[in-house]
């Protein structure tokens, strides 16, 4: 096991990691910024270093500045929670050379499922079910309408190294598609460098599904259900929960059974991520994600397990603490991210917390780096909490959010906090009879 681990990263996922190194007995390093030097994960760490000035680029993305400070530290692993540099290939790789242990799968991994392209060829490879589309990349216009008259409008197209919505437009018809086709290019080229896209069916009304997996790099994996995050305003999920109130027990096992299978098959270690489009019962794959999830807790309160512990465990090559068979789904949980924006245009919000009192109670966990006093930085994301309930249905677990929220203080700025209780009170959310587009729709209608 190892004695010393550098978290690089910040916030509440980097005070999530040094928690759990503190129940292990591992001594546990923060890096931070000068914007960062008073930060709660500063303060709760066993050491910390300064690794650059504000912007991420000088700092948290830096990998010499990300090294050296494990050499000053002697720490000889390295988690880099989500975001950030945690599925930088690159740096995976600068680490090995370096012989400092990365807490995350392989860098032909992280290689593989990096690119769209590639990672939807061996999804379909290795027995996983994808969206109609493309056999790689669209070079031209002219191919693009021949793959759209192939597969069906409407259709997606996508930037190669996208994400978060970047390089992305939908064509409803051929008369619109030659637009689509040269906008979603050049937001490519200016988003990634890189202006390849590919083309997939556009599905209707889909549920965005995804499947928790986890490998011990030996050959063996598992699943960890599912968690539906289709609550999204421009492809940035809000509101996560699981079990997936649209999902039976079969299809839960089929899907499970067939992501745990091709991680075996693949080799993986570590937790991932496999994201699915859901419609009328079929799966189809979006990408995967390899490392850490931002919304992973929902799925520790269902499980009663610690990703963060496992994922030091196998890292240092140690086996998996669970099979298949231990894992069974107690209740039903869902996460909310509270950012620091203004409503209705979800503008970021940075300044000093004035006052915070974090909710508590049975089936309560608020995960932040929030204090009285700290001033929010504007250089970095405006995720500042992410407020986690469990109960023993949905039912329950929704009472208990509108009981949290209630109780939660955040002053001094705006938070997405009234969002969460207006959704609460929208019987579609009670019911969980929500897709994809439903927060975009239902924005539009009550904010105009």
């Amino acid at each position: 096991m190892f004695d010393k681990i550098l978290i690089a990263n910040r916030g509440e996922i980097a005070l999530r990691v040094i928690r759990a190194c503190r129940e292990m007995g591992i001594a546990s390093v923060a890096v931070h910024s000068t914007a960062d030097s008073d930060a709660m994960h500063v303060r709760m760490a066993d050491e910390s270093v300064c690794i650059g000035p504000n912007p991420s680029s000088e700092s948290y993305l830096s990998i010499p500045a990300l090294v050296a400070a494990c050499e000053i530290t002697g720490a000889q692993a390295i988690h880099p929670g989500y975001g950030f540099l945690s599925e930088n290939a690159t740096f995976v790789q600068v680490l090995e050379d370096h012989d400092i242990t990365f807490i995350g799968p392989s860098a032909a991994h992280i290689r593989i499922m990096g690119d769209k392209i590639t990672a939807k060829e061996t999804a379909k490879n290795l027995g996983i079910p994808v969206v109609p589309g493309s056999d790689g990349g669209v070079p031209d216009y002219e191919t693009a309408r021949k793959v759209a008259a192939e597969i069906g409008y409407p259709v997606i197209i996508k930037a190669t190294a996208g994400g978060g919505g970047r390089g992305m437009k939908v064509a409803q018809d051929e008369s619109t598609l030659e637009v689509a086709f040269r906008t979603a290019r050049s937001e490519a080229k200016a988003a990634f460098g890189n202006d390849e896209v590919y083309m997939e069916k556009y599905l209707q009304r889909p549920r965005h599904i995804e499947i928790q997996v986890f490998g011990d790099g030996k050959g063996r994996a598992v699943h960890l259900g599912e968690r539906d995050c289709s609550l999204q305003r421009r492809h940035q999920k809000v509101f996560e929960e699981a079990p997936g109130p649209c999902i039976t027990p079969e299809q839960r096992a089929r899907i499970g059974g067939i992501c745990a299978d091709a991680m075996a098959k693949l080799g993986y270690s570590g937790a991932g991520t496999i994201e699915f489009l859901f419609e009328d019962g079929e799966f189809y794959f979006i990408e995967m994600n390899t490392r850490l999830q931002v919304e992973h807790p929902v799925t520790e309160a269902i499980f009663d397990v610690d990703l963060v512990r496992e994922q030091i465990r196998v890292a240092a090559g140690l086996p998996m603490e669970f099979r298949q068979e231990d894992l069974k789904i107690r209740g039903a949980a869902i996460e909310v991210r509270i950012n620091a924006e203004k409503l209705p245009n979800f503008s970021p919000c940075p300044g000093k917390i004035t006052q915070y009192h974090a909710p508590g109670g049975l089936g309560v966990r608020m995960d932040s780096a929030l204090y009285d006093g700290y001033k929010i930085p504007p250089y970095y994301d405006s995720l500042i909490g992410k407020l986690i309930v469990h109960g023993r249905d949905r039912d329950e677990a929704l009472a208990r959010l509108s009981r949290a929220l209630g109780e939660l203080i955040v002053d001094g700025v705006d938070t997405t906090v009234p969002l969460f209780n207006a959704l609460l009170a929208e019987p579609d959310i009670q019911s969980g009879d929500y897709s994809i587009h439903w927060l975009e729709k239902w924005l539009a209608r009550t904010f105009g």
